[in-house]
């Protein structure tokens, strides 16, 4: 297919997104619809998404999940070529629009930050307390000696820097200086950090006592969490200000929170581009929402499209 004829489709695509209506007619690909998402996606996609797009666009839908930055880079490179890039935050979706490889990108849902624990963990009952308003807040208790702290990848995954962010905000939200550093100790800190999807998987099992998480994840899985004031959540446009008080420098590049919105984009490299704009359309239309919302997402909040 040569490239007008394919911005065209792609643009035609993604005007669907924005306009096709909750009826959705079938679209099947020549081979199963391309998505390469945020890795805390993973039982959304696989346990909701995934059948009820089947059942009602007739698309097979075949994912890669990963840590949004980390595809966003590959994305860039060509190293991968999905027909749909969904990320969580604006940063890694900027960074593939500006380099042109889509040309808009929809808002699709929303979450908030929070402290996933082990039921299994010594420090289960005072973590849950803490919860409750009790005596030592959920600080006090990550700093004890012995607590074993989860994280991902700053360098790769959003949520990698997002848990440094909101520590940053607790620390004054708390008047507490070098609380980020007493619990995450170094930004890059190997004996914390793993790739996403083991991070719940080593709750759940208790080889972690106490993680970063959206709110999807542990939700989803039945794991106890701890809600985080909306100052220092990331989840609250209204905060946004507040959020961009904290930054971040790795390697020569500053970092600074957005909120948690999630965005979908359709990719100009794709090879089903109508197919890809019909099943973001189906993310933002009703059908998807209560997919979404059985999983424990947030709906988008009006947050506007992002352009190249």
């Amino acid at each position: 297919m040569d490239r007008a004829r394919r911005r065209f489709l792609q643009g035609a695509a993604t005007g669907l997104a924005a306009l096709t209506a909750p009826r959705f007619a079938r679209a099947r690909a020549p081979r199963g619809l391309q998505v390469a998402y945020a890795g805390s996606m993973g039982a959304l996609m696989h346990g909701g998404v995934a059948p009820a797009v089947a059942r009602d666009l007739g698309l097979r839908v075949e994912g890669r999940a990963q840590g949004a930055l980390g595809l966003a880079r590959m994305i860039m490179a060509g190293t991968i070529r999905p027909d749909v890039f969904i990320s969580i935050t604006r940063g890694p979706m900027d960074l593939v629009l500006r380099a042109g490889h889509a040309r808009r990108a929809f808002a699709v849902a929303s979450t908030e930050l929070v402290l996933a624990y082990s039921p299994r963990t010594p420090a289960s009952e005072a973590l849950a307390e803490a919860g409750r308003g009790g005596r030592d807040p959920w600080w006090r208790v990550l700093e004890r000696p012995g607590i074993r702290f989860g994280r991902t990848d700053p360098l790769t995954d959003p949520q990698g820097l997002n848990i440094i962010f909101m520590m940053e905000l607790a620390e004054r939200y708390y008047r507490a200086p070098g609380l980020a550093r007493r619990i995450l100790g170094p930004v890059i800190n190997h004996r914390q950090i793993f790739p996403e999807p083991e991070v719940m998987a080593r709750l759940q099992g208790g080889q972690l006592d106490a993680s970063s998480a959206y709110k999807t994840q542990p939700a989803a899985m039945g794991l106890p969490y701890l809600a985080l004031p909306s100052a220092i959540d990331l989840g609250d446009a209204a905060y946004e200000k507040t959020y961009e008080t904290v930054s971040l420098r790795l390697r020569g590049r500053v970092h600074r929170p957005s909120p948690l919105v999630f965005y979908a984009a359709v990719l100009s490299a794709g090879e089903n581009p109508v197919a890809a704009g019909r099943f973001i359309a189906w993310l933002r239309a009703p059908e998807g929402q209560a997919v979404l919302r059985r999983y424990h997402y947030d709906g988008p909040k009006g947050a506007p499209p992002l352009r190249a």
